[in-house]
């Protein structure tokens, strides 16, 4: 019978061949790919355009609120699609449809709230730039 400890040597052959390629791979590309660096090569190109100004600017706020809500609805969408996968098989889970049915509406009813203080804050609004929201 073999030991306990050798029955995990194919495993750690695999992570050490593994390893082996990934490291063969990164010296390789360095031996290969010489770097030869000049000013053409370390200006920043932009699509063809010279850049102007600083790249580290400020972004206003809303971009990153934008984005927060995007993945906001994105979470609310996650959690319908199983919702409505399942809702005639409802009865045979909770015991009853109404039950689920009511459950999704007040979590409609929190996301609309959501949204209604979203609209009301004017975060969706790009029309004028605020400084604070």
């Amino acid at each position: 019978m073999i030991p306990y400890h050798w029955q995990y040597l194919p495993l750690f052959l695999h992570i050490v061949v593994a390893f082996g390629i990934a490291a063969f791979m990164v010296i390789a590309s360095w031996f290969i790919g010489r770097h030869r660096n000049s000013a053409v090569k370390l200006a920043a190109y932009e699509c063809g355009i010279v850049a102007v100004g600083d790249a580290r600017g400020r972004f206003s706020v809303r971009f990153y609120m934008v984005a927060m809500l995007f993945i906001l609805f994105d979470v609310e969408a996650v959690f319908m699609m199983p919702w409505a996968v399942i809702y005639r098989r409802l009865p045979q889970i909770t015991g009853s449809r109404l039950f689920g049915f009511w459950e999704m509406v007040v979590y409609l009813g929190f996301v609309a709230v959501g949204l209604y203080y979203i609209v009301r804050k004017g975060i969706l609004n790009w029309s004028q730039d605020k400084a604070d929201l």
